[in-house]
């Protein structure tokens, strides 16, 4: 491989800047942090799962100290990061402050609701799985807990209308724990993902309560050929309460609407509508052994 030219490979670069401005920030100002997002995921982690995370002995007298100073952290910082978000996407900067301040104070008032969703979420994962030794270990090492606390979080930054923030929190979740959840979806009580690993939720499905989900599972959109042309238009399909989706199952496209205790077996390919209590499955193919 010939060596490069450097300052060709520069010039060439900076023209590339100019070309594609859309991917650049120059002179921007107030930059979203990752980090920050981060950073308040895991104060909420904290929060939510009080003396599971962060401090190492968690002393009940401490605990109006501990929440309050944790909520006032939290607060600050997603008050800062949403200014910068809408800032980002054209706000100007007194109306971008009184909306950042709506979104993080209204989303304060929301976290005891969270809270009880994720208690919920907690006792389906525990009751759905036999290989949970304790709530314990559902908290610490389930990576479908993770995954759905961060979604209960985002989710109700997008119904608050934040911009940019709610995707790169549930993006966060998926490059950790391989859970791929639009902050967009609409996701009852009581849900569970066993494993989860590669399961994909699309921006408008809908799931009912007391839904188990398996590895792999894809709640998708038929086509997307349409792009942009497609944006606020039902995509999705519809779980309803009760379903077992298991491993492999691809369930494609917004009028597809699986009814109340179906269940839907591993790697079905599922276009249309299933009748409630119904059980669909794939045939075994047939197995050939060379000798």
């Amino acid at each position: 491989m010939p060596k490069a030219d450097m300052r060709a490979v520069v010039n060439e670069l900076v023209e590339s800047y100019r070309k594609h401005e859309a991917i650049i920030k120059i002179d921007a100002k107030d930059q979203i942090s990752r980090e920050v997002i981060a950073e308040i995921l895991g104060d909420l982690r904290k929060l939510f799962f009080a003396g599971f995370f962060g401090v190492k002995r968690l002393k009940e007298d401490w605990l109006e100290y501990y929440v309050g100073e944790l909520l006032e952290q939290i607060v600050y910082n997603l008050r800062k990061q949403s200014r910068r978000a809408l800032r980002a996407v054209g706000f100007e900067s007194g109306r971008a402050a009184r909306e950042a301040e709506r979104i993080a104070d209204g989303f304060a008032a929301k976290l005891p609701e969270i809270r009880e969703l994720l208690a919920a979420d907690v006792d389906a994962a525990y009751d759905g799985d036999p290989a949970a030794a304790s709530k314990d270990d559902v908290i610490l090492s389930y990576p479908g807990l993770y995954a759905i606390m961060v979604y209960r979080v985002a989710h109700e930054l997008h119904l608050a209308g934040t911009p940019l923030i709610p995707r790169m929190m549930t993006e966060h979740a998926h490059g950790l724990t391989g859970i791929d959840i639009h902050p967009g979806a609409s996701i009852g009580h009581h849900f569970f993902m066993d494993h989860g690993t590669g399961i994909v939720v699309g921006e408008t499905a809908v799931i009912g309560n007391h839904v188990k989900i398996y590895q792999g599972v894809t709640l998708g959109a038929l086509s997307t050929r349409g792009g942009h042309m497609l944006t606020g238009t039902k995509r999705h399909p519809t779980i309803m309460d009760n379903v077992t989706i298991y491993s492999g199952a691809s369930i494609l496209g917004g009028e597809t609407v699986i009814e109340e205790g179906a269940v839907i077996g591993s790697n079905a390919f599922i276009t249309s509508s299933v009748k409630k209590k119904t059980k669909v499955s794939v045939r075994n193919p047939e197995l050939e052994y060379d000798r």
